[in-house]
């Protein structure tokens, strides 16, 4: 059953004429209240600005479905929030057609999903889903909390020589915002005070060593170089710890997520509604259902003395005005537009799809780009919009004799004996489900037999993906090319068939009754009986079936003498004032393994960094 919670909260706001018409204006304007800008936009009111948070979405923090992190699945395929966005992997049509959950729009209201669509069938791509809701898209993920790797946040350093981000700090910014529920007090590593909860499984059954899983669990152990002796040991490791040399370890954790000891979810929208809640004490507005059309600049030209400053945006008001939302109605009339504007700073906080396409259809971005679509160029800024990236993700399925006894997940991180580094790259979680990517009505069920390692790429090594615009409209959704594995693909293909092969033949120790195992993919049939299982078929099944959701760096943070850097590292979008961007976008690469969490502590950072300004100003 869905619940929608469509209630206007709304604290007042300083009104003025601007044009004849009354005008309401902020000291800032945050757009986007996901893990970016939820937290940034709370965290400038609890400072005492007259903060305005835009969220495009409703606010469906009352409903089961979105904190009962038992149906994330369904949270993430429902209509009540989801935005479609259907992505490329490739720019060769042919391949894209492989993918296995393509999808079609059949015509009459229906999807089709695989490879042999009804002849008057539109193509549409591969569904990319994000949460058009109060939180974002933390309010339908599976809540992972990890860690990047100390050279992602290092790599923003030796780039613009700001030391403030060494990885050593930034985890200052993790402490602060968590209120860890799984470890005792004390814990150093940690911080207990914070708004967003964390909590983990039980791991006890790894002590009994007659499970099916416990013994896939000690032979994983073995090819991974850990001691099977002590695999009970290992699984309830603190995934979020500071260990030396952490980057380097294979090791089993116990996962993590962001969510309570009750199992309901934590997210930016409790601190959001926390925050609303004591009116008197902070200046927080929320508009909700409401989009934002462009950002408005004086000396909009950019021919003046002065850069450009943002002073405002311009927002239409009304539910499913954007065309990714799939409850909107083709060829209705796009709502009147009103102007907000903002004392100090419009921060977008839009996530790696929106952000770039507001800034573009504002006028910032690549000259030519905007001038097809007849944008006047505010800042030709040739980065917005490129080098996207992702982690690549794919997972080995297959079907047990008997169903695999394991009472919760095998997590695990380690470095194939390919990797290009010293680092581990490879996140992987094993159990009793199937994950293969999104597809409207996503997962598949294959019964209770059904056992998967889903596999997360760390540090991809191609960002060859866009963001760019189909038109000057900004209610059109853009066009998203991931251009997976068009650099260096071999390398990174040939680490994610490593690692499957690892774990395939870990599952060869689970013996009676789960074995024999029928394998469904990357290589159908009996377990180590298939012949076609060579290094070179698994790779052509991951560079086709490869999917994503951990898109970023498409405003991405750079040097000074870097064309397509977009911000500096203050998050100010550089050519222009007044303008910053904060969330998934603003990363140089993908931060780690699951970036909701670094997306949280870049908010973080990012408001002691606009508190410092405001302060100079």
């Amino acid at each position: 059953m869905r619940f929608r919670l469509l209630s206007a909260l709304a604290a007042s706001a300083a009104v003025s004429v601007v044009n004849g018409q009354a005008s309401e204006t902020y000291d800032y304007i945050v757009v986007g209240s996901g893990p970016g800008g939820g937290p940034l936009a709370a965290n400038l009111a609890k400072a005492g600005y007259k903060t305005l948070l835009i969220e495009a979405g409703g606010d469906e923090g009352d409903n089961p479905t979105y904190y009962d992190m038992m149906t994330f699945n369904e949270a993430a395929n429902d209509e009540a929030t989801r935005w479609d966005f259907w992505v490329k992997h490739s720019d060769d049509p042919a391949r894209e057609l492989k993918f296995k959950y393509t999808t079609y729009d059949t015509g009459d209201g229906t999807f089709y999903v695989g490879n042999n669509p009804p002849p008057e069938a539109k193509h549409l791509g591969i569904q990319y889903p994000r949460a058009a809701v109060l939180g974002g898209c933390a309010m339908h993920n599976g809540a992972v909390c990890s860690l990047p790797q100390d050279e992602d946040w290092n790599l923003i350093v030796n780039l613009t020589g700001d030391t403030s981000w060494e990885a050593h700090k930034m985890r200052q910014y993790y402490q602060r915002i968590e209120r860890n529920e799984y470890l005792a007090t004390g814990n150093s590593a940690h911080g207990y005070n914070g708004w967003l909860k964390t909590a983990a499984g039980d791991t006890s059954w790894a002590k009994n060593d007659n499970l099916t899983g416990t013994k896939i669990l000690k032979e994983l152990a073995k090819l991974t170089g850990q001691d099977p002796a002590k695999a009970a040991e290992l699984v309830g490791s603190d995934i979020l710890g500071d260990y030396p040399n952490r980057d380097q370890i294979s090791s089993f954790y116990n996962m993590v997520q962001h969510s309570g000891k009750d199992g309901k979810r934590s997210s930016p929208n409790n601190y959001i509604r926390a925050t609303l809640a004591d009116a008197a004490k902070y200046p927080l507005t929320l508009k909700l259902h409401t989009f934002v059309t462009k950002v408005l600049f004086t000396n909009s030209t950019g021919m003046g003395a002065a850069p450009p400053r943002a002073i405002g945006v311009e927002v239409v008001e009304g539910t499913s005005v954007y065309r990714a939302d799939p409850k909107h109605i083709r060829g209705a009339k796009a709502p009147p537009s009103k102007q907000i504007f903002a004392s100090k700073e419009v921060i977008i906080a839009g996530g790696a799809f929106n952000s770039p396409q507001i800034l573009k259809v504002s006028g910032i971005g690549p000259r030519a780009e905007l001038e097809k679509f007849g944008i006047p160029v505010v800042k030709d800024l040739p980065g917005v919009g490129e080098r996207l990236a992702d982690n690549y993700e794919g997972s080995i399925l297959a079907l047990g004799n008997a169903p695999v006894d394991l009472p919760g997940l095998i997590t695990l991180i380690f470095r194939t004996p390919n990797a290009a580094t010293k680092n581990r790259n490879i996140f992987t979680w094993c159990g009793a489900f199937s994950f293969e990517g999104f597809w409207p009505g996503f997962p598949n069920n294959y019964g209770p037999n059904q056992f998967t390692c889903a596999m997360v790429h760390i540090g991809p090594k191609s960002q060859a993906g866009s963001v760019r615009l189909t038109s000057a409209d900004p209610l059109d959704t853009p066009d998203i090319n991931f251009n997976f594995f068009k650099n260096s693909g071999d390398a990174d293909l040939a680490e994610f068939v490593s690692a499957a092969n690892i774990l395939r033949d870990s599952w060869k120790a689970a013996g009676a009754p789960a074995t024999p195992f029928k394998e469904l993919h990357p290589c159908p049939g009996e377990l180590g009986k298939t012949a076609n299982c060579t290094d070179a078929a698994q790779a052509e099944f991951f560079k086709l079936q490869a999917y994503s959701h951990h898109a970023s760096s498409t405003c991405a943070i750079g040097a000074d003498d870097d064309k397509m850097a977009v911000l500096d590292s203050k998050f100010r979008v550089r050519g222009v004032n007044g303008l910053r961007v904060v969330d998934a976008s603003s990363f140089p690469v993908v931060p780690g393994a699951f970036p909701v969490l670094p997306t949280m502590m870049l908010s973080e950072k990012a408001t002691d960094d606009i508190l410092a300004d405001a302060k100079k100003a």
